[in-house]
């Protein structure tokens, strides 16, 4: 429960320090984010438990990564996570999960995401402010990616890239657990004005 606080309150910090350098109002941002301001309100008190779509729909608003959100002071040069390590961002309903392992820093961040999809289990997500780019590399089984409404079947030892600021899905697909590596690569500045 300690460690659920502690990363509670830094999303707080952080959301809150992005919003004030964005220099956004918590209308503004829930508006432009499609988030209620009561949500806000309570997410910058480290209250409440904020999903992954509305962690992304934050960012991306804020024209960060969502790691920028949830992460800590720099520990230095190098850094190496452990799957183990990193809590889930998103649990399917049928085992299936993605966990955010770490962002790159600099003006144009990649956020680098280990995903596990169970067979038929999908996830729906927002469309990402323009300039975003998915890549998804398959390393097991199969699964659907859905852009904009087309179906694109990715197996293991494929990649497949495309711009995130349209409606996508992720769907496990065949008899096998799907298992993949995303890359999120994110525009340099603060997204503009809707």
């Amino acid at each position: 429960m300690t460690e659920t606080a502690a990363a509670l309150r830094t999303v707080a910090h952080n959301v809150r320090a992005a919003r004030i350098r964005a220099g956004l109002s918590l209308e503004e941002l829930g508006r432009r984010a499609q988030v209620s301001k009561g949500a806000l309100v309570g997410l910058e008190k480290a209250q409440g438990n904020p999903n992954l779509a509305t962690l992304v729909r934050l960012a991306d608003t804020l024209g960060i990564s969502v790691s920028a959100l949830m992460q800590g002071p720099s520990e230095g040069r190098v850094r190496v996570v452990t799957a183990d390590a990193v809590a889930p961002l998103w649990t399917g309903g049928h085992g299936g999960e993605a966990r955010l392992m770490l962002t790159t820093s600099g003006p144009a961040p990649v956020e680098i995401w280990r995903w596990r999809l169970r067979p038929d289990e999908e996830y729906p997500s927002h469309p990402h402010q323009a300039g975003v780019v998915e890549t998804l590399s398959v390393t097991s089984g199969r699964m659907i990616l859905v852009v904009d409404g087309a179906e694109h079947p990715v197996e293991a030892g494929q990649t497949a890239t495309f711009d995130g600021d349209t409606p996508h899905t992720y769907r496990g697909a065949g008899t096998e657990t799907c298992h993949l590596i995303m890359t999120v690569h994110i525009p340099p500045g603060p997204a503009s004005a809707s």
